[in-house]
């Protein structure tokens, strides 16, 4: 069955991991997608891979920082479809150090892009949605957005930050039909994370393999996610199914924050 056929969404960050996914899954069930990412090659390989399944496609570079790119791609997706239906604001990044070593300038970028690039898409999508009484949106959390780790201070103040934002916002949408969720994953096999277990496990005296391995064994279903299975919450949240949900952050993570 194809929930989303005609449907437009809007991602960004899919040029990898769960933005990937998520541009995926909604191409299989029928939407037509906005690839929004930095990584120029990347995203349009995504996009390709889109077409592929029978829908259309965009693929565009977007700064999710700047307040004007982010507008231009949300216009050139209404000249292309004249709608915005969902958007999955997925773009972010990792970072972390002990306190004293996290430079202002590295606590501002994780702040622009975590926080202030889901604030940006979601601002540029809202009246669209109030416009249409209808939409979904979906900001891309973390379990550090619910719970908190040595080392991550501006990584886990930028995910809190998305969760009282998409509260907010679902409040602000509500009575025009639209809801504003957010997912909250736990250790996810991306390539950021991936990149999280090199940095991190070598602090802690291990390889990064190791450290996942360490990771998988804290969490109560004993393993790591992978990113379809976050891209399947997402969807359910654009879903029908959903319509009565707004302002709520879903953790998916295997149980880790509960443990």
């Amino acid at each position: 069955m194809k929930r989303f056929e005609g449907k437009v969404v809007v991602i960004t960050g899919a040029a990898n991991g769960i933005g990937k996914a998520c541009a995926m899954r909604f191409a299989e069930e029928g939407a037509n997608i906005t690839c929004l990412d930095m990584a120029e090659e990347a995203n349009q390989k995504v996009a390709d891979a889109c077409r592929e399944k029978g829908v259309e496609a965009l693929a565009m570079v977007c700064d999710v920082t700047d307040k004007a790119s982010v507008e231009d791609a949300v216009q050139k997706t209404l000249d292309a479809w004249g709608k915005v239906d969902i958007l999955v604001a997925s773009a972010g990044i990792y970072t972390g150090a002990p306190i004293e070593e996290v430079s202002l300038q590295e606590w501002k970028r994780t702040i622009d892009i975590n926080l202030t690039g889901v604030f940006l898409s979601n601002q540029a999508v809202a009246p669209l949605m109030k416009k249409q009484k209808s939409g979904s949106i979906i900001n891309i959390s973390s379990m550090a957005g619910k719970t908190s780790f040595a080392a991550s201070a501006s990584y886990s103040s930028s995910k809190s930050g998305v969760i009282g934002l998409t509260r907010s916002l679902g409040v602000e949408l509500a009575p025009y039909g639209a809801t504003v969720n957010a997912v909250c994953p736990g250790n996810t096999l991306t390539d950021m994370v991936r990149g999280v277990a090199e940095k991190v496990g070598k602090m802690d005296g291990m390889t990064g393999e190791e450290w996942l391995q360490m990771r998988a064994a804290d969490c109560p279903m004993d393993r790591l996610a992978e990113p379809w299975e976050i891209a399947g919450v997402v969807a359910f949240l654009a879903s029908e199914d959903s319509r009565y949900l707004t302002g709520q952050s879903l953790s998916v993570d295997g149980g880790m924050v509960l443990s």
